[in-house]
């Protein structure tokens, strides 16, 4: 057997012509639709970045338990399970996160693994005097302070460096996975991740795709707005918007080079191909941009997921109404391999899915830990909220107390002690620390918290865009039961249902 995966980061679903989208030209994902699997109700589960990833590797939420940190040494990783059965693993990726406090343990899992530098504010360019000047006047200043350092700053710096396409990260990672496919493609027993932090913000695509979406905006860079609710007047969200318009259709382009790849040295007969995403992301939708700190609508929540496997060929152009989610990945690409499922997975293998649309799972939770949780069972979604979004009472539980760019201080240290395993940490006690007020774990760490509070109800089935919140006791306490099942489920502690008026 024979793997590529590959994880765009914010990959909008409503982007791509297969999902039914119409603002940008996608003609390559929408080829490959037409040759595998698509699956229309496929859902995060815990968030952002790094969250989704340990669900990924682990089969299993995790937003319950602790906020953004590393993989943790109890945890499975479907990568690091291949690693010790035989299979060949290696990732490509240009997330930064992977390497900051907050993000280790996870590249390692591979076989082996390239890193792809300069995306967003990596320390990449070490540049001592910055030309400080031609930056203030470059880029938007309310997207790009120059005033002190910064990551914004950082990212200035970094594009000096990407003077041709070809220097860019997104474009470098298809060459690596293009130099990986030269190397071992003839090989059997590999799974190569192709992991690309595009279309993610700052919205920076190549000069050829940004001609495409030209707003005849003049004005300085606009590509990087906080997530925050939005303020800028119609012509500048027109052109941040088709910024991103432009981002993904690179990466629509070089996912294409991959599909050409595949047809020259025909691999469609012996390689599965995934596609998917971590996360979506809210451009002036609902009033505002970015993510997880609003409800977690379903342009945040609701994400693309594509398979081909070659034993389904003759499913290729399908589509599946079967509720997935993010974790359910990691049991698939072990099933793909005809290895074993640990025990500590909750989560769905998709191999079924493939021959048939066959119900696995009553519902899809999702959520940031202290934040609202989302529960939907495909038609209705619920963002259940705490009674207090402020209140103290929850705790990080941990044996890697990192959060994503600095360890846990010296005053969270001081409340932790010492708490009994949980079902899925292998008999491991774990230390139990205080969820304090003021450290950085998101979306804390911008020093802004979680807005437009409170519980509500959609139907999106009737209500696509999420206009009207629906007043329905009987739906709302039917998904809440589904939503205590998922808790159940997942080993839960005791204070995060008190904490979110919940009856456990």
């Amino acid at each position: 057997m024979k793997t590529i995966f590959v994880l765009f980061d914010s990959l909008n679903r409503d982007a791509l012509g297969c999902y039914g989208g119409t603002g940008i030209a996608t003609p390559n994902f929408d080829r490959f639709a037409e040759r595998c699997v698509t699956f229309d109700r496929h859902y995060a589960g815990s968030l952002p970045c790094m969250p989704a990833r340990r669900d990924l590797h682990s089969g299993r939420l995790n937003f319950m338990h602790r906020s953004w940190g590393p993989l943790e040494p109890y945890d499975n990783s479907f990568a690091q399970i291949m690693k010790g059965k035989g299979v060949y693993t290696h990732l490509i990726t240009d997330h930064l996160h992977y390497f900051e406090d907050g993000g280790h343990g996870f590249h390692t899992k591979f076989s082996s693994y390239d890193y792809i530098r300069g995306q967003e504010y990596d320390p990449w360019v070490p540049m001592v005097a910055p030309p400080l000047d031609m930056i203030a006047e470059k880029f938007d200043q309310r997207h790009y302070n120059v005033k002190k350092p910064s990551k914004r700053l950082q990212h200035a710096i970094n594009r000096t460096e990407m003077q041709q396409e070809q220097d860019m990260p997104g474009p470098r990672c298809f060459a690596s996975a293009f130099d990986f496919l030269d190397r071992n493609r003839m090989a059997d027993n590999w799974f190569l991740m192709l992991e690309c932090f595009d279309p993610h913000e700052p919205f920076h695509a190549a000069d050829r795709f940004k001609e495409l979406y030209a707003t005849g905006y003049q004005g300085s860079i606009l590509d990087w707005p906080h997530y925050d609710r939005v303020a800028e007047n119609p012509e500048e969200m027109t052109e941040i918007r088709a910024n991103y318009a432009a981002l993904v259709a690179m990466c629509d382009d070089y996912f294409g080079k991959l599909l050409d790849y595949m047809d020259e040295h025909h691999m469609w007969d012996d390689t599965c191909v995934v596609l998917s995403t971590d996360h979506g992301f809210l451009l002036s939708e609902h009033g505002w941009w970015g993510k997880i700190r609003m409800p977690y609508y379903e342009e945040i929540s609701h994400i693309p997921l594509m398979i081909h496997h070659p034993d389904f060929k003759n499913r290729a152009g399908e589509r599946r109404l079967s509720l997935t989610q993010t974790g359910d990945l990691m049991p698939t690409f072990l099933d793909f391999y005809g290895l074993e499922i640990p025990g500590e997975v909750r989560a769905r293998s998709l191999l079924p899915l493939l021959e048939k649309d066959v119900r696995q799972r009553d519902v899809a939770a999702f959520g940031v830990f202290s934040g609202p949780i989302g529960v939907t069972d495909g038609e209705w979604v619920l963002y259940h909220y705490p009674p207090n979004v402020l209140a103290d009472g929850l705790v990080e539980y941990t044996l890697a107390p990192a959060h994503m760019t600095v360890p846990f201080d010296a005053e969270e240290l001081r409340t932790a002690r010492l708490a009994p395993p949980f079902d899925f940490t292998k008999g491991i006690p774990l230390l139990a620390i205080d969820a304090l007020k003021g450290v950085p774990r998101p979306p804390g760490n911008d020093s802004k918290g979680f807005e437009d509070l409170g519980t509500r109800l959609y139907n999106v089935i009737n209500d696509p865009k999420q206009e009207i919140t629906v007043e329905d006791a009987g739906h709302q306490a039917r998904l809440t039961r589904l939503l205590l099942g998922e808790l159940a489920a997942h080993d839960t502690p005791p204070e995060v249902y008190r904490w979110y008026g919940l009856t456990q």
